[in-house]
């Protein structure tokens, strides 16, 4: 080696040691925010940028006047005789060894108290529903990535529909990033499609969807398509009525190939005329759909529903990286056109698992901004009831174990403030599935991944037969209340 090798060779080992020692020593003087004692998994999780902004105070959202539906004076509706509208495992997991304990349920309903009182028009429908065995009851479920794949939804959806009745998967959007691991439909697309979505883009190219999301055919010369396939699920073992969603555009060329099954192909024209328009793709219910769009650049697309018009139905808004916040900047006016479409009793939020980790637990920024998304939801959906699902637990590593993240509890109160300034119902998932150190129990019982957040299909199952049954209790109290002597049990 040469002198002046050896001589760069110095420098370098001592330019590495200098760089310890004044790590050393910073470490000692910065804030202990910037080296934190706890480490926080939080693997396959993204946050929306309204969510940062928000965090940092910077975002501006406009104030909306808080909205609380006067439900004083609703009671069940008497019969009515109207006829039905025609218009319906797993990757592998790492597992830890034993399960340590049976997982604790039995804690009091979240919608005892005033909380059931908050969703008396929602109840009042489902009441009406079940005596008169017509009519139809309808529910949009927003959530993050707890309902990627159509995860717990699907159950609860399948719980409302072996009861009360009802056949179909709901909307549908036209792409999605879990459409591969969807169970309840078969779900594909062609990479072509142009899409935004309100995690990504505040200001889109035409107003957002009633999913957060906008797709559009841009090139006339390529062939965009879609196909999905009725999968084993019960109550949705078929595409009911297959019907399209779009928007407005000066587009008078375009048109969509249907091809329902083996039936032979037939197009149909677009009349892309008001704000929201529809299109029946079939004359019947199908079990697989491919459908093409020709020459239909500068249309908005939304997706597609699959509904047999009576009974009840849950579609599936959820959206990874989603803290909610974004729903803040739907349009009233054209969620009021799909309202008039779909018809919407319920409007169920369940975020969390976005907003968890992130070395604060001052939510009061969240709670303010959640209240606002409320009262916007309020207005593009004015007959429903909104009902918020708080955070379920979430374990980090602290102190060199596996507990409870001390901002679950700090986040479920928020969302019960916003709850309660709203006048929307709320379930305490968090305390439901067992509380504190909860989320362990649930990973040793198989029923959890090891990223100790997210639930997997079969606690999924379980999750959604827990939230069913606090609904359900709370309106066993709504019809004791209005005289029907139910017993809360």
């Amino acid at each position: 080696m040469s002198t002046s090798d050896k001589s760069y060779l110095g420098k370098a080992i001592l330019f590495v040691v200098l760089s310890i020692v004044a790590f050393l020593i910073f470490k000692n003087i910065l804030p202990p925010r910037l080296f934190p004692e706890h480490t926080l998994v939080t693997e396959n999780i993204i946050i929306d940028s309204m969510a940062l902004e928000a965090q940092n105070d910077t975002v501006v959202i406009e104030e909306i006047p808080v909205v609380v539906p006067d439900t004083t004076q609703i009671k069940p509706k008497e019969k009515e005789n109207k006829p039905a509208d025609n218009n319906e495992e797993d990757s592998a997991r790492e597992q830890l060894p034993e399960p340590v304990k049976e997982i604790d349920t039995s804690l009091s309903p979240s919608l005892s108290a005033e909380g059931y009182h908050n969703l008396q028009r929602f109840y009042a429908k489902l009441y009406q529903l079940e005596q008169s065995k017509e009519g139809s009851v309808r529910i949009g479920y927003f959530g993050d990535s707890m309902n990627d794949g159509d995860y717990i939804v699907q159950d609860v959806r399948s719980e409302f529909q072996s009861v009360y009745g009802g056949e179909g998967v709901g909307f549908v959007s036209v792409s999605s990033l879990s459409a591969a691991s969807r169970g309840s439909v078969s779900h594909q697309f062609s990479k072509n499609w142009f899409s935004q979505s309100f995690v990504r883009v505040k200001k889109p190219i035409r107003a957002f969807g009633i999913d957060g999301q906008v797709f559009f055919a841009k090139d006339p010369a390529d062939t965009y398509w879609v196909r999905y396939k009725a999968q084993a699920q019960p109550h949705s073992k078929t595409l009911n009525n297959p019907t399209l969603f779009y928007g407005s555009s000066r587009n008078g060329n375009a048109s969509v190939a249907v091809r329902a099954d083996k039936d032979s192909v037939s197009v149909k024209s677009l009349n892309p005329s008001s704000i929201l328009n529809t299109l029946a793709l079939t004359s019947r219910s199908a079990r697989s759909l491919q459908v093409d769009f020709l020459k239909a650049d500068s249309i908005p697309i939304y997706g597609f529903n699959f509904d047999d018009g009576k009974g009840v139905h849950i579609d599936n808004f959820s959206m990874r990286g989603n803290s909610g916040l974004p729903l803040s900047i739907l349009s009233p006016a054209l969620m009021n056109a799909f309202d008039r479409e779909l018809g919407y009793d319920l409007i169920i939020l369940q975020y969390g698992a976005n907003v968890l980790g992130h070395g604060s637990l001052n939510y009061n920024w969240y709670e303010k901004a959640m209240t606002t998304v409320v009262n916007n939801l309020h207005k593009c959906f004015p007959n429903a009831d909104i009902l918020i699902i708080s955070t379920a637990d979430k374990a980090s590593k602290i102190d060199g174990e596996m507990q409870t993240d001390p901002a679950v509890t700090a986040l479920a109160n928020a969302q019960k403030n916003y709850a309660r300034k709203t006048g929307s119902g709320y379930i305490n998932l968090y305390e439901v599935m067992g509380g504190k150190g909860s989320m362990l129990t649930w990973v040793n019982n198989k029923m959890a991944n090891t990223d100790y957040t997210h639930f997997n299909i079969a606690g999924s199952r379980k999750i959604a037969k827990l939230i069913y049954n606090e609904i359900n209790k709370g309106y066993a109290k709504y019809k004791t209340s209005n005289g029907e002597g139910v017993a809360e049990d």
